[in-house]
């Protein structure tokens, strides 16, 4: 179930340990940053896997329905400091504007097999015409938050103890992805299903264990 590239993509030591059906434990939990009682989840991902693909109709699915309960984050692997995916993700995120274009991108490199990641340019002009505000996007594209997230997302993905994507991470304490939660012999999409239920479990779990 895990795509090649995202596992090369950083080399953490993955040191969870076996917790219930379908997840696992961080060894060392991170603080959540989800303000009161919500629940934080944060989406491991990256726009080259074709099981972020294939996860991402479920997931988009999945946050509608948690609505206010949840907090929903996604970090995107890099496959360097210059990664343009990465990059363009960053800094879309700065805009606000990662929703208006995340299904887009994912649909463009696996669906359609449009080779937009090559350079930031190719990004940059297919962002364009799908509503991206061009001045203000190579604006921040290169300011000084931008530049600072894009160098510590390694450190970051390496805290959560996160090797692979896509991978999905409850409250800084609980991890999930189709492989884990998927049984054998599973479909892609029944995998990805299953997920999703485990995801409802530890987003009540952690809600829970806020009171």
């Amino acid at each position: 179930m895990l795509a090649a590239t995202a596992t090369l993509a950083f080399s953490a030591t993955f040191s969870a340990t076996a917790a219930g059906p379908g997840y696992t434990t961080l060894s060392t939990p991170v603080a959540a940053t989800a303000p009161g009682k919500k629940v934080e989840v944060i989406e491991f991902f990256m726009y080259t896997c074709p099981h972020c693909y294939s996860l991402d109709p479920l997931l988009e699915e999945w946050v509608k329905k948690q609505g206010d309960r949840i907090v929903f984050k996604r970090l995107h692997f890099a496959q360097g400091p210059t990664d343009p995916l990465a990059h363009a993700y960053v800094t879309l995120e700065a805009m606000g504007q990662t929703e208006l274009v995340h299904s887009k991108i994912l649909r463009a490199i696996h669906g359609e097999r449009q080779r937009i990641y090559r350079s930031d340019e190719q990004m940059k002009e297919f962002l364009v015409k799908n509503g991206v505000d061009k001045a203000r996007y190579e604006q921040l594209f290169n300011s000084f938050s931008v530049q600072t997230k894009m160098k510590s997302l390694a450190s970051t993905i390496s805290k959560y103890q996160v090797s692979s994507a896509p991978t999905l991470v409850v409250d800084g304490r609980y991890m999930t992805s189709p492989s884990i939660a998927g049984g054998t012999g599973m479909s892609e999409t029944q995998a990805g299903r299953q997920t999703m239920a485990v995801l409802d479990q530890l987003v009540a779990k952690a809600a829970a264990e806020k009171k």
